[in-house]
């Protein structure tokens, strides 16, 4: 009974609330109007800088509201509307894990305003699920390695912003309500979702309060199988998950705000079923059945508190200051894996085990821009971050990973510079990472020979510059070259847990050495009439860079080997003589190189975990009055990998998704279907990393039916 509760209830809402509820504004219309206005700058705010990104040598995304509450009404995460719209990021897991997900073929940073999620220091890959995307506005993306905001964006930064202040004084909000399931309908396979957003304004004083609760039934295969649950590092199938917003400001002056936001994200498994392994040399992937698993299931919570005083007009210029704490806990599956055997708890060698990473952020950022010329912009600012993350082991409380604190403090500035009325805009500027790891005195598991490590507290400094021009001749039409180095470090907890060598000493352990990226890029866009166009190419290289490789029970290592990255990335969108038809089309080529021998040069491909394959998008969006409809398909391309056996080429597979949106008057309801087709597939990540493993030999979800309603007032 609680279960049907849970999956039929915004079902059985849904008819009454379309009937009796009245519309005050239609904001996802304003939304598209505003996002297709081409007087209209675009400010991303994770490029630091209140610069439009015209007047910026960098590659740059923008997911509106509009587009996204699209993408989430097919497939319901933040991470599958970014993978569905930017050919360069990798197809989803669709698990919880994101781990092998990236963008350029290089880990992205995930960020909330600015907040960062990820924490390279022991990667849990989860950092794709911290925030219902309910309370996301926009998503921007910055392609590329750089170090605008600090450790970890070595692929680029995907920023989520959240909802901002209401506009006007009084009450305003908004409420959805979901149901989805397989195109069979089955009971176990029903989904449903409610949230409701409510936003107060008297004079300078503003508030907004949300909350919003989801179960995901099991999911079911192109061929009507349910797919594998991962209950090893988690699943998003047969999962609840809750959370609650807070967004307070306060409007200090007509230039000053002080704004808290605060957030808090959960996601569980509900451990209803057990995976049944495949068998990969008969192409039959892993499926699921009713059962039970020992320990705690596989979940993942997060909390945020954010804190900014922004001032439009401080002397001139552009001021922002904040300071935010971020927690997260993410619990993995268990097993009786032989890496955590220990003779002294269990003789038998049947010990089941599981892990979890906890991670502590506590950093502020502060920024001031002016213009002291005219058209010559100067930006400076200061970031500092305190980590802290461990990794351990729930059900005999050991330490795989000891806590490992991260301090970084950064001065950075900028410098923007237009010649010529704007004909040759200069860019550039430089940003020093001070950066320190300290690790007590530690023992590895039995597993790594009980062996005894030295602590220490290694420290690293190094500038981090950015430069680029655009040359701009008319209006509307921008080619650009650039420069930049981005900056993260090793996941330090994988190497920590995995030292066997006795007399090891942090302070002078070569693999905690940090990962400095090149990336270069030469770019031309065309935005004139009803073309928007885009063409990039770009290469990037590290040194001592980072490559995950797994071992024999399935858990990643890492090695430190020199990497070499290059793609090319094409995008182009037409407004059709058909009024309201927009098509498009997006690619992406990538390939990536590494040395696996030593000898300083590149050798072997990068494998299926490490690189995303070669890809083609194509779209159609429609919308006439209350009337939108959107047609997009996903075109992944077959490509093998050298220095890699047969079994991990990979096939590749098209997926085709769909959306029709009408809006009543009394809110928009929506029909989606996410692989509309209902096309069989293996996983990307199945099909080219674990050649070997029939447990995790997972097929991709198939069409999936999703019937919302969204109304905001």
């Amino acid at each position: 009974m609680k279960n049907l509760f849970w999956t039929l209830t915004p079902l059985a809402i849904l008819p009454l609330a379309i009937v009796g509820t009245p519309a005050v504004a239609q904001q996802q219309s304003s939304d598209r109007a505003r996002a297709n206005d081409d007087d209209q700058p675009i400010i991303v705010t994770a490029t630091r800088s209140q610069l439009p990104v015209s007047a910026l040598p960098i590659t740059v995304d923008v997911i509106d509201s509009a587009q996204l509450a699209d993408q989430i009404a097919i497939s319901g995460s933040t991470v599958d509307a970014i993978s569905a719209l930017s050919p360069s990021f990798s197809p989803t897991r669709q698990k919880l894990s994101g781990a092998g997900e990236s963008l350029r073929g290089r880990a992205p940073l995930f960020a909330i305003n600015g907040v960062p999620q990820s924490t390279p220091i022991r990667d849990g890959s989860r950092d794709g699920y911290t925030i219902d995307p309910f309370f996301v506005d926009r998503v921007e993306l910055i392609y590329g390695s750089n170090a605008l905001q600090g450790i970890g964006a070595t692929g680029g930064v995907i920023n989520q912003v959240l909802v901002g202040a209401p506009s006007e004084d009084g009450l305003s909000g908004r409420v959805l309500l979901q149901g989805s399931g397989g195109d069979n309908f089955q009971g176990e396979g029903l989904g449903g979702k409610a949230g409701g957003l409510f936003s107060y304004r008297a004079g300078a004083f503003d508030a907004s309060l949300g909350a919003t609760v989801e179960r995901r039934g099991i999911f079911f295969d192109g061929n009507g199988n349910r797919v594998g649950v991962d209950g090893t590092q988690g699943d998003i199938q047969d999962s609840d998950s809750w959370s609650i917003f807070g967004r307070f400001g306060y409007q200090l002056s007509d230039s000053a705000r002080l704004e808290l936001v605060a957030n808090r994200f959960s996601l569980e498994g509900n451990a209803n079923y057990v995976s049944v392994s495949g068998d990969r040399a008969a192409g039959i992937p892993a499926t699921s059945v009713r059962g039970s698993t020992p320990g705690d299931p596989p979940s993942n919570r997060n909390e945020l508190v954010s804190l900014s005083l922004t001032d439009d007009d401080l002397a001139g210029g552009t001021f922002t200051l904040q300071a935010f704490f971020n927690r997260s806990r993410d619990v993995f599956g268990g097993g009786v894996f032989g890496t955590f055997q220990d003779p002294a708890i269990d003789p038998t060698g049947n010990l089941f085990e599981q892990s979890a990473n906890r991670s502590r952020k506590l950093g502020g950022k502060v920024t001031y821009e002016r213009e002291i010329l005219r058209d010559l912009t100067v930006t400076a600012g200061f970031d500092t971050l305190f980590d802290s993350t461990e990794q351990v082991l729930v059900q005999t409380d050991r330490a795989w990973v000891p806590e490992t604190q991260f301090r970084s403090l950064a001065p950075f500035g900028q410098v923007n510079l237009g010649l010529f009325d704007r004909l040759v805009t200069l860019a550039g500027g430089v940003r020093w990472e001070n950066v320190q790891l300290k690790v007590d005195d530690f023992t590895t598991i039995a597993s790594a020979g009980s062996t005894a490590v030295s602590g220490g507290s290694p420290e690293f400094d190094k500038w981090l510059p950015n430069a680029g021009i655009i040359i701009e001749p008319v209006r509307g039409i921008r080619a650009y070259g650039s420069y930049s180095k981005g900056y993260t470090v090793p996941d330090v907890g994988r190497i920590l847990r995995g030292i066997t060598t006795p007399g090891v000493n942090i302070d002078n352990f070569l693999d905690v050495t940090p990962i400095i990226s090149d990336n270069r890029e030469l770019g031309l866009e065309v935005k004139r009439g009803p073309l928007d166009a885009s063409v990039t190419y770009f290469w990037s290289s590290s040194d001592f860079g980072q490559r995950l490789v797994l071992n024999a029970d399935g858990i990643f290592d890492v090695r430190r080997e020199a990497v070499e990255i290059q793609g090319l990335e094409i995008n182009l969108g037409v407004e059709t003589p058909l009024p309201g038809l927009k098509l498009g089309v997006g690619y992406s080529n990538l390939s990536g190189r590494v040395d696996t021998d030593g000898d300083g040069a590149v050798d072997d491909d990068l494998d299926g975990s490490n690189i995303s394959p070669d890809r083609l998008n194509l779209s159609a969006d429609y919308s006439s009055g209350p009337l939108s409809a959107r047609v997009q398909g996903q075109y992944y391309l077959s490509r093998g990998f050298k220095g890699q056996p047969a079994s991990a080429d990979f096939e590749g597979y098209t997926i085709v998704n769909a959306l029709v949106r009408y809006d009543t008057g009394w809110g928009a309801v929506s029909l989606a279907a996410q692989n509309l087709f209902d096309e069989y597939y293996v996983s990307y990540d199945s099909d080219t990393v674990r050649t070997t493993d029939n447990d995790r030999f997972f097929a991709g979800r198939g069409r999936t039916i999703t019937l919302g309603w969204d109304w905001r007032f």
